[in-house]
């Protein structure tokens, strides 16, 4: 297995191979990631619909996958909080005794596959596709289940990342892993 690009996401900057590639004084997440998009050039308006989880996953995705063709590409997310963010987000909808509507578009994202979701339809992915919840990011499980995916024929390739996102506190880092023997690379 060899990975072929990295991508780190946190405290208001973009990092592409050990390069700074967009940095930004803006301190809070939703500011920074609608001028990450801007900046980065990225078209897919759906992106002003996710839920933050969400919108760090894809940043990190679209840097590494750019507009190539994924169709053969599986995705392994993990975190340590789930979709919490976005679940209480929801429960206080819930909870409004003034404002109660409960959002069927926030409900979407209360659980953490839908941002590899996200992805997959973005890129046409016809691949397999997991999200897992770990205390901490534990690089060797990710690797040994896209292992087997590559090895199984389901993958030419594995996005795999760890996208941590609770209130203001982030970080997304994502990797692409090739099988080095069929010379996979991007």
């Amino acid at each position: 297995m060899k990975k072929t690009d990295i991508c780190i996401i946190e405290n208001s900057t973009i990092v592409l191979n050990n390069e700074i590639i967009f940095e930004s004084p803006v301190e809070n997440f939703s500011d920074f990631a609608k001028e990450a998009y801007k900046i980065l050039e990225l078209n897919y308006p759906k992106f002003h619909k996710m839920d933050s989880l969400s919108k760090l996953a894809f940043l990190a995705s679209e840097i590494i996958l750019k507009n190539e063709d994924h169709s053969r590409t599986a995705l392994v997310f993990s975190n340590r909080s789930s979709s919490l963010d976005t679940d209480f987000k929801y429960q206080e909808s819930i909870n409004s005794e003034d404002n109660y509507f409960p959002s069927p578009a926030v409900f979407v994202y209360t659980l953490p596959n839908i941002c590899v979701g996200e992805i997959s339809i973005r890129h046409k992915m016809q691949t397999e596709n997991a999200f897992f919840v770990f205390d901490e990011f534990d690089e060797e499980f990710l690797n040994d289940y896209a292992q087997q995916l590559i090895q199984s024929g389901k993958a030419d390739k594995v996005l795999c990342g760890w996208a941590e996102l609770y209130q203001e506190s982030y970080k997304a880092f994502v990797y692409l892993l090739t099988n080095e023997r069929n010379n996979l690379t991007i």
